[in-house]
């Protein structure tokens, strides 16, 4: 198999994150993971659009799924980990991080975004 992209942006809106994690659902079902990593993964990837869209200077969100043989790479553009501790909402964008962190195999922060692995068994 080889490696296929699929690329959405949508408006900085919370109003579209449905349709990220109706895009992410099904992209993981044709990889025929189990609900409940499909669940873990439609998680993570809500908890990223969050991110972006709490930074409130952004006028849109990127997403990018990498679907390899192996492994599903989903890249969100400017997800961040440097939260300001003093702003409203910083233990829920914290709570955020942590969940993403704990429900996939990998998740590494660049200077693009973040990029969320989950491997296929």
């Amino acid at each position: 198999m080889t490696k296929d992209n699929i690329y959405l942006k949508i408006p900085c809106k919370p109003d579209y994150i449905s349709l990220v994690r109706l895009t992410t659902s099904a992209i993981a079902h044709n990889l025929k993971l189990c609900i409940d990593e499909i669940e873990d993964i439609k998680v993570c990837i809500g908890e990223a659009c969050i991110n972006v869209i709490n930074q409130k200077n952004k006028d849109e969100i990127s997403i990018q799924f990498e679907v390899n043989e192996d492994k599903l790479i989903i890249m969100v553009n400017d997800v961040t980990d440097d939260l300001e501790s003093d702003t409203e909402g910083f233990k829920e964008e914290e709570l955020g991080l942590l969940i993403i962190k704990s429900l996939m195999d990998e998740v590494d922060f660049t200077d693009k975004g973040i990029n969320m692995i989950k491997y296929i068994e």
